[in-house]
């Protein structure tokens, strides 16, 4: 099975992450796009009592997507292991799980990208993934800075928008079923 990986906060989920997930599952035709909510991301604070909230609303966002399927093996974890979302132990499971052989394709964003070489065992990450790069803002990436990963950066539409924005009140582009159980829940208010 052809499979790319996009773990993520999803605080919450919008319509920017779904239509990179789109774009990538078009252009490279993977038979699915697994959608990872964090349970503790590592390189953010968050309320870890939103994480089955932010859960939900990813299964909620992503539903009526053939393409589309979410994990649960970090909210699952619930941070036993070691108390944060690392993403190497993350692509471990999944290669194990999905029985991948070579690197496995993991949709990232450029503001996200541009950190890897300080997330937890970024060394032994960049053996195991190929990094989709998705443009956001006016993020630039050096080639020679990243030059000993496998890595590409998209030739797509940049997509400047963010799940903090959303959360302040700019509920423009939430997803309307998303909308609607964030009001439900009284979430973000």
């Amino acid at each position: 099975m052809n499979i790319c990986i996009f773990p993520g906060t999803f605080n919450p989920i919008h319509s920017a992450h779904l239509k990179m997930a789109e774009f990538v599952q078009q252009k490279y035709k993977f038979d699915k796009i697994i959608f990872i909510p964090a349970y503790i991301p590592p390189h953010k604070d968050v309320d870890k009592s939103l994480a089955e909230h932010r859960y939900n609303m990813v299964k909620l966002a992503i539903s009526g997507n053939k393409y589309f399927v979410i994990s649960d093996i970090e909210y699952k974890s619930g941070g036993k292991l070691y108390g944060k979302s690392y993403s190497i132990i993350t692509v471990q499971k999944i290669r194990n799980e999905y029985g991948v052989n070579g690197r496995l394709p993991f949709l990232i964003g450029a503001d996200a990208f541009k950190n890897i070489k300080t997330w937890y065992e970024s060394d032994k990450l960049k053996e195991l993934t190929h990094f989709i790069v998705y443009p956001r803002g006016n993020d630039v990436l050096n080639d020679s800075e990243f030059n000993d990963y496998s890595w590409e950066l998209l030739n797509a539409p940049k997509l400047d928008l963010s799940s903090t924005n959303l959360r302040l009140g700019g509920q423009v582009h939430t997803v309307e079923k998303v909308k609607e159980y964030i009001d439900k829940n009284k979430l973000y208010s």
